[in-house]
């Protein structure tokens, strides 16, 4: 029998709209995304009609009846000398996130590590070792200075996916967008890490990650991306300006945890969420697949032509949040998405 997971509209107290946007739009791990303008256009990247475009959640290289998928991930020194045993599985984890969001299956990682001795090593490479496991993905070689002044980390990590694939590129005028978010978890407080992974049965992790190359397979969806340090909406943004579209995100539909503030929530990582674009034929069958699994689907939105992101409050009122026809968040994108 398929269930489906209806969850219920919040009742939010009301909302600053303009000033939630403009949080938003000035959060750190937006704020990280904005820099990646500058370095594909140094780099004369990111247009989404190359032959590996740039701006998906890993490069996709066409490889015989399928695709490669390559990606990589860096951490930031404070995170390393703050959480070192996360950090090291969060190698492993967003590595596999990425890999999950374009429709594919993990091969195997690499790491870089860098250290000020092997002590402080030891909790990174415990990470590395107890993700790697949970998650049934090996991990064969890498990099290793333990003579370093300062802990560094960057995992990358090849996968592999069939012929059809979800992009960033792909999301459409009147889709859905869904965001999927596992609420099984706690914040390591005080950082925005919402953990639903650690401490969970690796056959489970296993399993729920299987779902999006399973989309992409049964062609329920062909747009999606992992829900990183940009939050939901900031997440949905660098999915529709690489689309090249628009649209209306409801702040009352995202899922989230019980007693967790939405201000909070917003700026939040979480440890296994997406977005996709996805055919409001075919939204019914996805959120039946994930809440079949216990995951939380819901439809936050429905997208449009106007290249301006927006949210909304349950009362209508609506703030933008960034005008993609004024300029780029990241530079990436369909080729009319770049022009000025």
């Amino acid at each position: 029998m398929t269930m489906t997971l209806d969850l219920p509209t919040l009742d939010l107290p009301a909302l600053d709209l303009p000033t939630l946007a403009r949080r938003i739009r000035d959060a750190r791990g937006v704020a990280h995304k904005r820099d990646i303008d500058a370095v594909v256009a140094r780099l004369g990247l990111g247009r989404g009609d190359a032959a590996v475009p740039v701006g998906d959640d890993c490069a996709a290289i066409p490889d015989g009846d399928g695709h490669l998928l390559l990606a990589i991930e860096g951490f930031l020194d404070g995170f390393v000398a703050e959480d070192p045993y996360f950090a090291g599985y969060c190698g492993i984890m967003v590595n596999l996130s990425d890999v999950a969001a374009m429709g594919g299956r993990p091969l195997a990682v690499v790491d870089a590590l860098w250290s000020r001795g092997a002590d402080a090593a030891d909790p990174i490479l415990a990470g590395l070792s107890d993700a790697a496991a949970l998650y049934g993905v090996p991990v064969v070689g890498g990099h290793t200075n333990t003579r370093a002044a300062s802990g560094n980390l960057a995992v990358a990590v090849l996968g592999r996916a069939g012929p059809r694939l979800l992009t960033s590129f792909d999301a459409a005028p009147g889709d859905d967008l869904i965001a999927v978010i596992d609420l099984r978890g706690r914040f390591r407080d005080p950082h925005p890490y919402w953990d639903a992974s650690t401490g969970s049965p690796g056959a489970r992790l296993r399993g729920d990650l299987a779902l999006l190359p399973g989309l992409a397979e049964d062609g329920l969806a062909c747009a999606a991306k992992d829900i990183s340090m940009a939050g939901v909406v900031g997440t949905a943004l660098m999915l529709l300006e690489c689309s090249g579209v628009g649209g209306s995100i409801d702040l009352a539909a995202i899922p989230r945890p019980d007693a967790v503030p939405l201000d909070r929530w917003l700026t939040a990582f979480p440890s296994f969420g997406y977005v996709l674009g996805v055919r409001p034929d075919r939204t019914p069958a996805v959120r039946a697949r994930f809440a079949e699994r216990g995951l939380a689907a819901a439809a936050i939105g429905r997208l449009d032509a106007s290249r301006v992101v927006r949210v909304r409050d349950a009362s209508g009122g609506e703030a933008v949040v960034w005008d993609l026809r004024a300029g780029p968040l990241t530079g990436c994108g369909r080729r009319e998405t770049n022009d000025a």
